[in-house]
């Protein structure tokens, strides 16, 4: 088991003295090497539930081990590299010098830094711009070093927080493809959140499905989409109709009624 999340609730104390309930008794197992989609509805916890498998977030309740440890112990033991929605890249560091940047923290000597990096927007594909800034890249590719940075220590697992939702839509679909590329070659475990369905069915081996807050997991869908995916992967009637499962969860998640026969087809929990 990579990851084991076991009755997670999390409150949060607003300004105005009155207790956000965002997450309520979240269980979830995740094993090594899937690709983990959580989606749902604005607010219901999907990036709280990310930030407290990161160990950036302590649960009111609950248990997060990951690879058998607590999440405080993975995050000392870099078991997991984190993109966020904004590449959050430093524009006075080159390219090179911004993937560098983790390694330089742990004490890496200069010649194996610089090699890992290399090693990393070769496998981004932008091994050619390393001594670029980051003004001087689009967004797609802007996000790209921000996942080299993140893989450039060898984490076991990538937790990527919305990273293409400010891209246009032929930018997200080439970045699907190379996320789907290097997951497949370095065979990480990711756990990915987004709001977009066809991104959510395109990338999983699974989509956990979130209800309205306080979030809980109203259903979770396998994906049997052959692998590798490509451009005709969007084509394939498989696709449409799990875009439909997920959308019919997404439903009753959200307190909409859904008839009984298409529950049971989603596997989603009364």
């Amino acid at each position: 088991m990579m990851i084991a999340i076991d009755n997670l609730t999390q409150k949060f104390s607003a300004p105005d003295g009155t207790t956000v309930h965002a997450l309520d008794r979240v269980s979830l197992h995740i094993q090594q090497g899937e690709f983990i989609s959580l989606i749902g509805p604005s607010g219901c916890g999907k990036s709280t539930l990310l930030r407290i498998i990161a160990d950036l977030i302590t649960p009111t309740e609950g248990q997060v081990l990951v690879n058998g440890k607590p999440a405080h112990q993975a995050r000392q033991d870099r078991e997991y590299g984190f993109v966020f929605q904004s590449a959050t890249l430093y524009d006075w560091r080159t390219v090179l010098k911004n993937v560098e940047l983790p390694l330089e923290i742990m004490g890496y000597g200069k010649a194996e830094r610089e090699a890992r990096a290399r090693d990393m927007l070769r496998l981004v594909e932008l091994g050619d711009f390393a001594n670029k800034y980051p003004w001087q890249l689009s967004g797609g590719m802007q996000q790209r070093v921000s996942i080299a940075r993140a893989l450039a220590f060898q984490p076991k697992i990538l937790l990527m927080d919305e990273p293409f939702g400010a891209l246009d839509e032929m930018t997200r679909e080439r970045m699907n493809n190379e996320l789907l590329r290097i997951w497949q070659q370095l065979g990480v475990t990711c756990i990915f959140v987004t709001h977009s369905i066809p991104e959510a069915v395109y990338l999983s081996t699974r989509v956990v499905v979130m209800s309205a807050r306080p979030g809980r997991i109203s259903a979770t869908i396998d994906i049997p989409l052959a692998q590798p995916r490509g451009p005709e992967t969007r084509d394939h009637d498989d696709f449409f109709h799990l875009q439909s499962q997920v959308r019919a969860a997404l439903r009753e998640g959200a307190g909409e009624k859904v008839d009984e026969r298409t529950a049971r087809r989603v596997g989603v929990d009364g």
